[in-house]
């Protein structure tokens, strides 16, 4: 069962070198951000932002938006780095 954080199963939909247990246990977004090469969740590059307006609802410089896994900037204030998370 997964929690909120994505943890609690993998989220790959093609191969991983990633053990199946760090795959469980690490957030969704961690996955996500590693290279589908590495760790194929399908999800492009991996490399997005979450914050709203594409990035810009952010003080966030862009790059290190991309460059960080998702669980990271979900955990950034709103006032910093607004995901629309509550």
């Amino acid at each position: 069962m997964q929690n909120e954080h994505g943890q609690g199963m993998s989220h790959a939909t093609g191969g991983s070198k990633v053990p199946q247990r760090a795959q469980e246990k690490v957030p969704q977004g961690l996955e996500e951000s590693l290279p589908n090469k590495v760790h194929d969740t399908g999800s492009g590059t991996g490399r997005k932002t979450h914050a709203l307006n594409d990035g810009e609802d952010s003080i966030v410089p862009k790059g290190l938006q991309k460059a960080v896994p998702e669980g990271l900037e979900r955990a950034l204030p709103n006032k910093i780095h607004n995901t629309g998370d509550e």
